[in-house]
Formats: structure tokens, C-alpha cells, sequence
């Protein structure tokens, strides 16, 4: 009979604890669903909405023409697409790698104790906090070849003998648009790897110190392997926002003059809205979500070679 009692005892015990267990999952359930509800409404219905829509040549209305994977070998094979691809790793090659180069550069000397450091450190974020529009209006307005100050200093100094239309010529058009895009994004990488040194012990410095390191050997042995994972997240982030970087070179040059400044996001945009042409833009913007992804899975090999 006690043993009867005690068997009881375990199996309401048991089904004790898996009602309490099914009950903090359903509760688990409960807390996410709202978060994966609005994922799948801003992320996963518009990606899988414009996979469907490449497929078709339409007006998104009334007009479905399927056309199959016609437009993905005319994106391939079309000469403006490669030059609007060209034009986008060119441009994020060097945006990204002068990012990385003054933001490195700036995090080690903000990581040192010196007085008016906190001023600093907000002056020196300030072009990351303005609104891309405000800044891309007001570089147009400083390189303005009639009344923009650029051309008015240079012209003082003696540097150049006319004011230039620096937006406007093909040899200065990108560089032009890339130091713009240098100045508004390093505060990112800055902060981003301030926070990993910060995030560095001390003690190591002292050690290093007390056998007899000096400075380049402690950044060569310390700071950076310490630095590592955040340095290849922090390439991965800014890789893939300035390589689909859309805002500051449409309003400052329009991927202008003819397509020199021309990003694949302004391609995308200009055969979408100015063409009409949405399966065609889609299949674009399908080939560029697929190199989004090869670059992201690149970084993540080196994290995991690491």
C-alpha cells in the first residue's frame, strides 16, 4: 500500500513538473511571438514578396508577366549592372578601409587618459549622430562650383585658378563622394572599437610592461588579438551598410556624372521608380541581397578561423 502511495506521489510529481514545464514555454512563447510576428511583417514577407516578384515582368497592379529567370541573366550579363556593381565595391572598398584606418587610429588615442577627452569624444562623434540628408545637403552646398566655400578657399590660397565643379567632373565625382562618406561613417568603427579596448584588461599592459614590452610590442600581442572579433564585426556591419549605401551619393550627385557615382542601390532605385521596371529591379536587388550574404559568410569563416 505505501508503495502504491509513493508511486502516485512520483507520477503526480512528474506530471507536476511537465505541466510547469509546458507552461514556461507556452509563457516563452508568448513573450517572443510579438518580436517574430514583426519580423516576418518588415523582413521575411518583403524579401520573399520581391524574390516572387522578379520572376514577373509587372506593374505590380494589374500586369503579371512571368518571365522566369530572365532577369537575373540580364542583370548579369547587362554592362550598366557591372559597372553600378564595380562602382559599389570600389566605393566600399576604400569608404570601408579609411574607416577602419582613422577609426583605429582615433579609439587609441581616446583610450588614453588626457584632459578634455569626454569633449572630445562627442565632437569626434558628431558627424555619426547628424541625418545623412542634412550632411549630404550641406557638403553640396559647400562644393557648390558657384557659391560653395571649397571652391572659394581653394581659390584664395592659389591651390586652383577657377572654381571647379567638383560633383560634376568625372575625375573628382567619386572621390568627392567618398571623402564625404569617410567623414560621416569612421564614428561608428571609432566607437565600436573604443569599446573593445576599454573592454581590455589592464593587467595585461602592466605585464607586458614589467617584462619589458614596449608599446608596439604590447599592440602587436594585446590589442590586437584582444581585438579581433570585434574589429571582423565591425568590418562585416560597415562592409554591408556602405555597400548598399543609397542616401548621400543620390542626393549629392545622383549617381552622376552619367554613371560614375552610379551604386548598384541607385540602379536598383532608377530602374524601379524612373524605369518601372520592378521584376528587373528586384532580380537586382536579389543578386545584391545573395552578395550581401557571401560577404557576411567570408567574415564570419575568418571569425571562426579565429
Amino acid at each position: 500500500m505505501l508503495k502504491h502511495t509513493s508511486g502516485n506521489n512520483g507520477e503526480t510529481t512528474a506530471t507536476t513538473h511537465g505541466v510547469g514545464r509546458l507552461d514556461r514555454n507556452f509563457h516563452g512563447i508568448l513573450f517572443v511571438l510579438p518580436v517574430v510576428l514583426v519580423l516576418v511583417l518588415l523582413v521575411v514577407y518583403p524579401l520573399c514578396y520581391g524574390v516572387y516578384i522578379s520572376f514577373f515582368k509587372t506593374n505590380l497592379v494589374s500586369k503579371w508577366d512571368f518571365v522566369g529567370l530572365k532577369y537575373y541573366v540580364q542583370a548579369l550579363t547587362n554592362s550598366d549592372f557591372l559597372i553600378y556593381l564595380a562602382n559599389s565595391f570600389r566605393f566600399t572598398l576604400y569608404v570601408v578601409s579609411f574607416h577602419l584606418i582613422i577609426g583605429v587610429l582615433l579609439s587609441i588615442l581616446l583610450n588614453r587618459d588626457f584632459k578634455g577627452k569626454t569633449f572630445f569624444r562627442i565632437i569626434l562623434l558628431l558627424p555619426w549622430l547628424f541625418p545623412e540628408s542634412v550632411i549630404a545637403l550641406l557638403f553640396k552646398w559647400m562644393l557648390n562650383p558657384i557659391y560653395g566655400v571649397f571652391n572659394a578657399f581653394l581659390t584664395q590660397v592659389g591651390i586652383i585658378s577657377q572654381p571647379m565643379s567638383w560633383l560634376g567632373n568625372s575625375q573628382f565625382a567619386m572621390t568627392a563622394v567618398i571623402t564625404v562618406c569617410i567623414w560621416k561613417g569612421y564614428p561608428m568603427v571609432m566607437m565600436m572599437i573604443l569599446a573593445g579596448l576599454q573592454s581590455i584588461p589592464k593587467d595585461y599592459y602592466e605585464a607586458a610592461r614589467i617584462d619589458g614590452a614596449g608599446g608596439l610590442q604590447s599592440l602587436r600581442y594585446i590589442t590586437i588579438p584582444s581585438l579581433k572579433h570585434v574589429l571582423v564585426i565591425t568590418l562585416l556591419l560597415d562592409t554591408i551598410w556602405w555597400f548598399k549605401h543609397y542616401t548621400l551619393v543620390w542626393i549629392l550627385t545622383g549617381g552622376g556624372p552619367g554613371n560614375d557615382t552610379s551604386l548598384v542601390s541607385i540602379g536598383i532605385y532608377k530602374e524601379a521608380f524612373e524605369f518601372f521596371e520592378f521584376g528587373k529591379a528586384a532580380a537586382m536587388s536579389v543578386v545584391v541581397f545573395l552578395i550581401c550574404n557571401i560577404i557576411g559568410f567570408l567574415y564570419q569563416r575568418m571569425l571562426d578561423r579565429e
